[in-house]
């Protein structure tokens, strides 16, 4: 599932026009879909160090402006990140304030692919407000809806 989402992220990056990758939306209070995407990019990017150290904190993101204000920066960071979630999976700690739980790889790469379908989902919102793109009809669509909304189709 995590090389589909990010490819549609990456999809959409080679469309989106700059200004509207940086301009605050009014439907989204005021963030940019260049705030929504490096959330997204830099969950992924606590992941892959966390597997490096054996522990992960989301709260402890870099926070890169350079993503959020860049498109063609932000699908040079997904394409890394495309790279390097290939791995084995292995035991972590998920540190959350100053509570700690026992996770896995696997067990984090999902929840970060479902966390960045949900940010996919603010952004249609927000391309909606601006107008004149056409997205995939999976863009943003969680796949257990997909695949409901396929049944009640048949």
């Amino acid at each position: 599932m995590t090389t589909t989402v990010l490819q549609e992220l990456i999809d959409f990056l080679c469309i989106v026009e700059a200004e509207h990758y940086i301009k605050p939306s009014e439907i989204l209070s005021r963030a940019t879909i260049g705030q929504h995407v490096r959330h997204s990019i830099e969950m992924y990017q606590c992941l892959l160090t966390g597997y490096e150290t054996g522990s992960i904190d989301y709260g402890k993101r870099k926070r890169d402006i350079v993503i959020e204000s860049s498109a063609v920066y932000a699908i040079g960071s997904l394409k890394e990140i495309m790279n390097g979630i290939e791995r084995s999976d292995r035991s972590l700690t998920l540190y959350n304030n100053e509570e700690h739980f026992s996770t896995t790889f696997k067990r984090e790469l999902f929840y970060c692919d479902e966390h960045t379908i949900h940010h996919l989902a603010l952004i249609r919102v927000g391309i909606n407000e601006i107008g004149g793109y056409r997205l995939n009809e999976s863009f943003g669509v969680a796949p257990s809806t997909i695949k409901y909304r396929q049944s009640c189709a048949q």
